[in-house]
């Protein structure tokens, strides 16, 4: 049953946000104060410390050793678009899209680029394109392991062929340290440091596999490339960028934070340690919406539901009957009363996604304070309901 009883208590940590995500439990500023602030990042010591945060994503990922690991600017956005910049235009490439931030690549690929053997396969918000037509075997391959703003993922890399001659360039943002990548079937693998662990924003990671190195090392794109996508130097791998020597300045700062947040990891069991928890996060949801009748899953398919960016739209029979508007207004009612009481934020989907919620259940979110967190989600329910104008 619906409840509409207000709840007595709420959740200790109210950030629901898909980017920037919670801060992992116990965190305080507290945790920076080792930061190497007023100090150069070329420094011995900063060297140290970037080479810690590339050593430390390469132990708790499981990341091969003949995979070398970079940081990079402008957060998972940057990496991607260094990937695709540098790489692409060698062979025909197949694009995937099925949410926001995939669209956005294929504009870049269509538009920015203007590749012409480009093949581009989408499919609605709650659903995956048919994998089985994608080329993977001769052809390069972009896509999102997880669909941050459609709650849709990949199940798994089976569909990508072993014996690949193209290259796979894969963003993983919001599946890094959430769910199992498949490192032998994937080239190129990018992810930002504010999703899963939490951490501060503008930085982001690229991952590459001997066969991406190659590729960089033999292909020379038909077009200028910005400095800070440049990863080779007089036809040689700019080897500096996978030791901590960073293209551009980082935030010393934001680099202490996301050891910590990695310290963290390993210290609840690495990454089987944080996949069981943003399992038992997104379990708790789908426990809640089984028995809810007002709100359902916006992926349609349970093996490709995310266990990160948990997407849900309002089922109500009542409300979809009065229209888009309505569930649209009962949507945005339901955030608005839950960051009023303060119990609950940035928990909105995203505005290029169906009207809807989107709740971040990854690792550093606490399943208790999820579990307290539905019971508000049914009571803002009932209040924005009862806010819609009567049927006539």
């Amino acid at each position: 049953m619906t409840a509409t009883v207000r709840p007595g208590s709420r959740p200790a940590i109210p950030h629901f946000s898909s980017g920037p995500c919670a801060k992992r439990p116990g965190w305080s500023v507290a945790a920076l104060k080792d930061a190497l602030v007023g100090r150069s990042h070329r420094s011995k010591p900063g060297k140290a410390r970037l080479q810690q945060a590339i050593d430390l994503t390469r132990e708790i990922l499981g990341v091969p050793a003949d995979y070398r690991i970079g940081i990079v600017p402008a957060s998972d956005t940057g990496a991607v678009e260094m990937a695709m910049w540098s790489m692409l235009g060698a062979r025909g490439v197949d694009m995937l899209a099925w949410e926001s931030f995939g669209e956005g690549w294929v504009t870049d690929v269509q538009k920015q680029l203007k590749l012409a053997d480009c093949r581009i396969f989408t499919a609605p918000y709650g659903e995956l394109p048919d994998l089985a037509k994608v080329d993977t075997r001769t052809r390069d391959v972009v896509f999102t392991w997880n669909g941050t703003t459609s709650g849709v993922r990949v199940p798994n890399a089976d569909w990508i062929a072993a014996d690949r001659e193209g290259l796979t360039i894969c963003d993983a943002t919001s599946a890094a340290f959430a769910q199992d990548l498949d490192w032998a079937k994937l080239d190129v693998v990018t992810f930002s440091w504010q999703k899963v662990l939490g951490g501060e924003a503008a930085h982001g990671m690229i991952v590459l596999s001997p066969r991406a190195v190659e590729r960089l090392l033999t292909y020379k794109p038909a077009w200028p490339l910005p400095k800070i996508f440049r990863l080779t130097s007089g036809g040689k791998l700019i080897e500096g960028v996978f030791v901590g020597e960073t293209i551009n300045t980082p935030s010393m700062l934001a680099v202490e934070d996301y050891i910590d947040a990695l310290l963290w990891a390993k210290s609840v069991g690495g990454l089987k340690g944080l996949m069981a928890r943003a399992d038992a996060n997104a379990g708790v949801i789908a426990d809640w919406v089984a028995r809810t009748p007002w709100v359902g899953h916006l992926a349609k398919v349970e093996a490709e539901r995310s266990n990160t960016s948990v997407c849900l739209v309002v089922t109500d029979p009542d409300v979809v009957s009065r229209g888009a508007d309505a569930v649209a207004a009962v949507a945005k009612g339901i955030v608005t009363v839950l960051e009023a009481e303060k119990v609950g934020f940035d928990f909105g989907a995203y505005r290029d996604a169906p009207a809807g919620l989107r709740i971040w259940c990854g690792a550093t979110v606490e399943a208790a304070d999820l579990k307290v967190f539905t019971e508000w989600l049914d009571w803002a329910f009932a209040e924005a309901k009862a806010a819609l104008p009567k049927a006539a």
